[in-house]
């Protein structure tokens, strides 16, 4: 017996079943989600290094500085509530480093701001091979470790046999005397910034256009009126990042060289407040006030760098 298949039934044994098609609002619901994601994708090594390095580390500072500890595993942690505070702002150490950290952060900006970018434009009229030694000679120093340079620094200003009280005729104990000390750390940690800040002042000067220049000249602007309107005003985004910098990294570059030469002595005369928070908890082993002191120092420079950033949007030019 014979069954003879029609070709309706023939097509519809060899056709598939297609599958529904999805919605078009659910497949733009997913296109939104993944532009969404994507950018947070790129970002998440950073952002988990940040708060595995950054802010977890605070959290936990922040719960330290309501306990009284003297940092031994086998010492219970005392909890004090707002104590290690209230004792750390009756403590004149404390307002005292304060005021010398202002005063190391004055003495760092001509430094870092101020000889920079007249270094980097007075290099401006050197050209050639010449261009390259003098801008490496003014890096050298950046590259110097800061124990070595205190090591070094300490040998030139030695009293009576250093270079430098032959060199000028003085006896001085340039370290240790109090009234000289605290420049002397400025003057060595500004001489290694020295090329670092160049290097940035440098980079935005290359990134002002010429063509500013060559209209000013064609208008008939001197170079010293083209510096004075042009260049350091499209210059000062450049100019701002090199002060916020050093208002919030000073205290940080100079803790080698305390260390190294002066342990915050004479007379705590080089004691800022960074150094004063490690002496806290490695010194006297205060872990509950050191930690305090690391908030407060966290929160106040947090404040500033935001003053900073504001001032910095409302003043700078930008070449756009």
């Amino acid at each position: 017996m014979f069954v003879i298949e029609t070709p309706r039934a023939a097509a519809e044994v060899a056709e598939p079943v297609a599958s529904p098609a999805p919605p078009p609002h659910r497949l733009a619901r997913f296109r939104r989600a993944g532009r969404f994601v994507v950018p947070y994708l790129y970002l998440a090594p950073a952002l988990f290094l940040l708060v595995v390095w950054t802010y977890r580390p605070l959290v936990q500072a922040f719960e330290l500085s309501t306990y009284s500890w003297n940092l031994l595993p086998t010492s219970p942690m005392k909890p004090v509530g707002t104590g290690n505070y209230e004792r750390l702002m009756d403590l004149p150490a404390f307002w005292n480093s304060i005021g010398r950290t202002g005063a190391l952060i004055v003495g760092m900006l001509p430094f870092t701001v101020i000889l920079p970018v007249l270094i980097a434009l007075a290099s401006k009229r050197v050209h050639g091979r010449a261009r390259t030694i003098y801008q490496a000679f003014i890096f050298v120093p950046f590259l110097v470790a800061p124990v070595a340079a205190a090591a070094v620094w300490r040998w030139l200003l030695h009293p009576g046999s250093g270079f430098v009280d032959q060199l000028i005729g003085s006896n001085r104990n340039w370290v240790y005397d109090v009234s000289t000390a605290h420049i002397v750390i400025i003057a060595i940690t500004g001489w290694q910034l020295l090329g670092f800040s160049v290097l940035v002042v440098w980079a935005g000067l290359a990134g002002i256009s010429g063509d500013y220049h060559e209209a000013a000249q064609v208008d008939g602007a001197s170079p010293s009126q083209i510096r004075r309107w042009i260049t350091l005003p499209l210059l000062s985004p450049t100019v701002m990042f090199l002060v916020l910098t050093t208002v919030l990294l000073s205290p940080v570059l100079t803790f080698p060289l305390i260390d190294s030469m002066t342990q915050g002595g004479p007379a705590q005369a080089t004691t800022n407040i960074y150094y004063l928070l490690w002496d806290y908890a490695f010194h006297s082993f205060d872990a509950g006030l050191s930690a305090a002191a690391g908030v407060l120092l966290f929160a106040g420079f947090g404040v500033i760098a935001g003053i900073l950033v504001w001032i910095s949007e409302k003043v700078a030019f930008h070449d756009d």
